[in-house]
């Protein structure tokens, strides 16, 4: 591949391949059962779907889905748990978000930031959030910096 060459959005997912291949469908999935699972023990299709703002029978098909691939334990009627193997996906993808969020919120970013947060989440390098969240260390680490960036750039 091409050094600075251009691609659409589909061509670098192509030459990119992200090496999970879980859909931003089945990561905001298993992201939200593991946000829930940090406040009660189990979670249910029809929490599931309002937290998501998705129809029960699409909450469905998907956590089939999740199920083949092991990310989940779920069976029709029943709760919803992760497997050892979601749980740790879940955790990585709720730091993602938060690492996200964290690095917009220092920029100064408010209006739109849940969406902006989502739509970049989800198509970024490992090494560019690893060195996202080394950058909101930083600031935390050096508040005066932040405070000179913020009187900078209101």
């Amino acid at each position: 591949m091409e050094k600075d060459k251009f691609y659409t959005v589909r061509g670098y997912q192509i030459h990119f391949p992200k090496v999970n291949q879980l859909t931003p469908a089945m990561e905001d999935y298993i992201e939200m059962i593991y946000r829930e699972s940090l406040k009660k023990r189990y979670i249910r299709v029809n929490t599931l779907s309002e937290l998501l703002n998705v129809k029960a029978p699409s909450t469905t098909k998907m956590l089939q889905r999740l199920k083949k691939l092991g990310f989940v334990e779920y069976e029709k009627y029943g709760v919803i748990n992760l497997t050892e193997k979601g749980e740790k996906m879940g955790r990585f993808l709720l730091e993602r978000h938060c690492t996200v969020e964290k690095f917009l919120r220092n920029l100064g970013v408010e209006e739109s930031l849940l969406d902006q947060t989502e739509l970049i989440e989800h198509n970024i390098f490992l090494d560019t959030l690893e060195k996202m969240k080394k950058f909101n260390k930083f600031l935390e680490e050096n508040p005066e910096v932040k405070e000179k960036y913020q009187k900078n750039n209101p």
